[in-house]
């Protein structure tokens, strides 16, 4: 919270907010052996199979807003588990491409009903996963991620001390 400000900033709330619905979505996804980001992983590769698409690493990393390095080990903990394949790209042998597996498949397809339950209970103070007032959220938070974050400012005495 900042000085002077009467309750909780946007920031922390949305912090909250997403630590929250990271917690939900482990414990519902636990059964199925999955994380969170590893479901954002998988349902994402989903998404993007099924309209043709065999992404590297990098551009699910792209599409998910994930590091590419941390695309690189849920990649791996999901080859592991025998839900995903990687494998080189004959375009380019320095990238990874993947694939879900067809047990990957089954498990990601029941993972998203899960995950679209309890989206429908996280909700439904707002109406439900089709009310207005979702679809307006929805909107605010596309209009905050599409603002690309400024390149680092290196440590001056300018910014010594303060908090974002």
């Amino acid at each position: 919270m900042s000085k002077g400000s009467p309750g909780p900033t946007p920031g922390f709330l949305v912090w909250r907010l997403a630590n929250k619905w990271r917690v939900a979505v482990d414990r519902a996804l636990a059964p199925l052996g999955l994380t969170h980001a590893q479901y954002a992983l998988a349902a994402s590769l989903h998404g993007m199979q099924r309209v043709g698409e065999r992404p590297s690493q990098r551009r699910l990393a792209d599409h998910t807003g994930l590091e590419a390095l941390y695309v690189s080990k849920l990649a791996r903990a999901l080859e592991s588990a025998g839900l995903i394949e990687r494998t080189r790209d004959p375009r380019d042998p320095r990238a990874v491409q993947l694939a879900l597996t067809e047990q990957g498949q089954a498990v990601v397809q029941r993972a998203i009903v899960v995950v679209q339950g309890l989206l429908q209970q996280l909700l439904e103070p707002l109406g439900g996963l089709d009310a207005p007032r979702t679809r307006a959220f929805t909107d605010e938070l596309m209009t905050l991620l599409d603002v690309p974050i400024a390149p680092s400012v290196p440590n001056d005495e300018s910014t010594q001390g303060t908090t974002p």
